[in-house]
């Protein structure tokens, strides 16, 4: 993932790319559960976890996974938590995950990111908290 040309995040191998979004209920709850479900989803080869196999994950914030394209052609993302409120818990969900013991890469909040992805899988998920 880059920034002005810049690699500011980048994991190799096994591991996950996590797009985070976050909307107006979301708290410090919601993020250490978020970490602890991230960490320990089974979703890697043979079944096993980014903990069994201690891989990386890049975490990525997310605003427009709550689009609402609902109506007309222009999406609306009203459901989005502003940026003040977001940073903080996108910041948390990887704190957490590091005092789990993950190796995490992040993006830069708000900032325009080219962000490149080799899926081996592919398996793509929602995970709601």
């Amino acid at each position: 993932m880059s920034v002005a040309g810049r690699v500011v995040g980048q994991i190799d191998g096994p591991g996950l790319m996590v797009l985070v979004g976050v909307t107006h209920d979301d708290d410090a709850a919601k993020a250490r559960r978020m970490a602890a479900k991230l960490w320990g989803l089974r979703i890697l080869k043979d079944e096993k976890s980014c903990s069994d196999l201690n891989a990386p994950l890049l975490v990525v914030s997310q605003f427009t996974l709550y689009g609402d394209a609902r109506k007309g052609r222009r999406p609306t993302w009203t459901a989005a938590a502003p940026g003040p409120v977001a940073e903080p818990l996108v910041d948390a969900v990887v704190q957490e995950l590091r005092a789990l013991g993950a190796k995490v890469e992040t993006g830069v909040f708000g900032a325009d990111m080219a962000v490149s992805l080799v899926n081996d899988g592919p398996i793509t998920l929602v995970v709601d908290i």
